[in-house]
């Protein structure tokens, strides 16, 4: 174990050349470097956060939420049946033409009447607009309260108008307690969203955020160990700029506000696009990869990190070509919503209609004339695409 601890810390990774984990002891009282064990303290914060999330969904949002008219719960709910309850949560939800005719025959029922039957059950294990909402409400606080506090922390920082004072005097930069909380923070949010992701609205991707979640954690961690939080700080902030313009949109889009969704989303796309592919290349990456090099020179943990913030570029670039498709075929239809349903704002499983006459595919009705689940804000869709964080 300390073989594998001393190969892990080992100071040739980690550290520029002649430094050593000794060199960044603290340096006076009161005043120390980042050190790994800081992080510890992100666990029972992220627990915190957790709580705070669980309170301010229960009342206040959905304060909110029942104030705009968006009641919890569902719809019209399939009528009590031990048969077809054991066929749809033992063998499947969306029975096809062998098990309808079985089933009809075994209740004496119509095979549409099953088939209506499987259609409510699949609805009433969908997450109802007044969860969707508290969800985005909470997201919507959060991102926009870490953005000021962030930003107002940066305003006050030289790194922020001279990007070359992130890599002045490295790695023997004071760790301030601004940045520390802003760290910590961050890192403690993500933290609670791998927890609440087992208790979240499902979503079929829920492996691939946890993976994401889980690298985000990594990404921050790994920059705040080897002391590169200034220029870490500033990735979070461009990050953190759009997140709350999403939410914000999702949430008139719940609320039917179309007009405002349309024009949050507008406000969203430009401002993932200013900051993603222009400040993000030119102010960040510019200095992690030219400045420091000028400054600091390379050594293996600096190739890593550049490796990892290249791949989010490439990432970025994926998502605003995604947004972008969404924004112009919404623009074509004459507003920013449609009935494409995201895999983020879906449950786990789709509700195909199985009816011989089903939904048209870009009906904004569904049965009985109401308004039909497939209708999503394009915000909905672009989440799909994008994910912000690190």
């Amino acid at each position: 174990m300390a073989a594998l601890s001393a190969w892990f810390w080992s100071e040739r990774f980690w550290l520029p050349h002649n430094v050593t984990w000794a060199d960044l002891a603290d340096p006076a009282p009161g005043l120390e470097y980042p050190k790994a064990g800081h992080l510890l303290a992100a666990l029972p914060l992220a627990l915190v956060i957790f709580s705070v999330r669980i309170f301010f969904e229960r009342f206040i949002a959905s304060f909110c939420a029942q104030s705009l008219h968006l009641q919890p719960g569902v719809g019209r709910r399939a009528q009590p049946n031990a048969v077809l309850e054991k066929v749809y949560t033992s063998i499947t939800k969306s029975p096809d033409s062998r098990h309808l005719d079985g089933l009809s025959k075994q209740l004496d029922w119509d095979v549409r009447k099953i088939q209506r039957w499987f259609r409510h059950r699949r609805n009433q294990d969908k997450p109802s607009t007044h969860t969707k909402f508290c969800e985005s409400m909470w997201r919507l606080t959060f991102y926009l309260c870490i953005f000021i506090y962030g930003f107002r922390f940066l305003l006050q920082s030289p790194w922020m108008w001279d990007t070359r004072h992130c890599w002045y005097g490295y790695p023997y930069q004071v760790l301030t307690p601004g940045l520390y909380h802003y760290y910590v923070i961050e890192l403690a949010f993500y933290c609670s969203l791998m927890f609440s992701q087992f208790s979240d609205i499902k979503r079929k991707d829920f492996v691939i955020m946890f993976i994401h979640h889980l690298a985000t954690v990594g990404l921050i961690s790994f920059s705040y160990v080897n002391n590169m939080v200034r220029v870490g700080s500033l990735v979070m902030c461009v990050h953190d700029s759009s997140d709350f313009l999403l939410e914000a949109a999702k949430l008139a889009n719940y609320a039917k506000y179309q007009r405002l969704c349309d024009f949050l989303f507008i406000v969203f796309s430009v401002a993932f696009f200013l900051t993603r592919l222009i400040i993000y290349p030119i102010w960040v990456l510019n200095s992690t990869m030219f400045e420091s090099w000028d400054i600091v020179g390379p050594f293996p943990s600096w190739w890593v990190f550049n490796i990892l913030l290249l791949v989010l570029q490439v990432l970025h670039i994926i998502w605003s070509y995604l947004i972008s498709r969404i924004a112009v075929k919404a623009m074509l239809r004459g507003k920013v919503c449609n009935d494409v349903r995201s895999d983020i704002e879906s449950s786990s499983e789709e509700d195909t209609p199985t009816e011989g006459l089903k939904t048209p595919a870009h009906s904004p009705k569904g049965e009985n004339g109401e308004n039909g689940t497939n209708g999503h804000c394009a915000a909905s869709k672009a989440q799909a695409q994008h994910r912000n964080s690190w």
